[in-house]
């Protein structure tokens, strides 16, 4: 049997981790900024987040969410604490995809209605309602089709009303920072006319913080730089530094019942270990704040280089938009000083680094970004 052939793969095979650095086979160090799509958010291997998962995996691994599981409770607190959103109902999946596939059906039980408004460039998942309401229709197969999602300009006020006023609209979903779109930052009044709007016409306001979330930008959640509250947050990547884990927290106003939601392999033993690991070490280590620290020092740095176009995020969720004619950084970066990074079409290079990047390692990438630059 072969693998399915739907990635294109690097010939470069890792094997261990650590911190910042993974090796492959032959022994070479890379410097990772890219996490492998934002996912790892403590560092790999970190040392407190290994022992948890294998204290628990001595103790028991999984059982299904037919018993107890006190540790979910312990994941809850935690996150409500640490992300401030401690009123809030946590319900855990495995996956973003998943999140925000619960998020849009859990919206639509809420109030009764159909109608999404999502947004141009926006990409919220794979799965059957996620893939829908994802500005690709390269990847929205025949039978994900729908005529419940609608497509605005994204930060286009005045186009938010009028489909309002055209819809009965069920939900908004957005990135606080679009990742898969090029590294855009939603518009702080944008988000909060959707709130308005939302708490207008009793539609729920979904933040997708798949990417964007959990200490990236040096808040908690991106779409806190607005200072409103969404109704539904969604999460995933970063929440279990490479154990699948995913989740959506729910406003006190949309209440619970049985059957409503559902999952097998969501919240198990493993997966809340993975989360609260997490969790710790962000808070003891203060992440979020180096985030905004490394982040604020990297854009500024990188917005000195003529050669840029523009330079887009919020603390260590940044994107570096390139003219045409240095397509090949990306590659360079990467054969040639060691260094992942990650893309977005059509020429923008994403660092999405562990949370705890040092400024080291930061001047390591500038410094590599600099001489791949002189020499294209």
């Amino acid at each position: 049997m072969k693998l399915f052939d739907v990635y294109p793969i690097n010939p470069i095979n890792i094997i261990k981790g650590q911190g910042s650095l993974v090796y492959d086979d032959k022994g070479t160090a890379y410097l990772d900024l890219y996490g492998g799509h934002a996912v790892i958010s403590i560092g790999h291997t970190n040392p407190h987040y290994v022992k948890r998962l294998e204290d628990q995996l001595h103790q028991i691994g999984f059982y299904s969410n037919s018993i107890e599981i006190p540790l979910q409770k312990q994941l809850a607190e935690k996150l409500g604490r640490v992300s401030g959103k401690e009123d809030y109902q946590l319900f855990l999946c495995n996956s973003g995809a998943e999140a925000n596939e619960n998020a849009l059906k859990l919206a639509s039980f809420y109030n009764g209605k159909k109608k999404i408004i999502a947004f141009k460039k926006a990409f919220h998942g794979r799965t059957s309602l996620a893939v829908a309401a994802t500005d690709n229709p390269k990847i929205v197969a025949p039978v994900n089709e729908t005529d419940n999602v609608v497509f605005l300009p994204w930060n286009d006020e005045a186009a938010l009303e009028q489909a309002f006023k055209e819809h009965e609209v069920s939900s908004v979903i957005i990135e606080g920072i679009q990742g898969v779109g090029g590294i855009q930052v939603t518009a702080v009044n944008f988000l909060q006319k959707i709130r308005s709007l939302c708490d207008e016409h009793n539609a729920v306001f979904i933040a997708d913080s798949v990417q964007c979330g959990y200490g990236r930008t040096g808040k908690f959640f991106s779409h806190d730089f607005a200072g409103v509250n969404a109704d539904i947050y969604s999460m995933a990547k970063g929440m279990g530094n490479g154990f699948p884990v995913g989740g959506i927290i729910i406003s006190p106003k949309i209440a619970p019942s049985y059957g409503m939601l559902g999952t097998t392999f969501g919240g198990n033993h493993l997966a809340c270990a993975a989360g609260l690991a997490v969790l710790e070490v962000i808070e003891q280590d203060n992440l979020m704040q180096n985030a905004a620290e490394i982040g604020d020092y990297l854009i500024t740095e990188l917005k000195k280089f003529d050669q840029v176009k523009e330079v887009r995020g919020r603390g260590l969720m940044i994107g570096i938009d390139l003219p045409e004619e240095l397509s090949n950084v990306k590659k360079d970066l990467l054969f040639k000083h060691h260094i992942f990074t990650g893309e977005a079409k059509p020429n923008v290079i994403r660092l999405l680094p562990a949370l705890n990047l040092t400024k080291t390692y930061a001047d390591r990438f500038l410094e590599a970004f600099d001489a791949t630059l002189n020499n294209a």
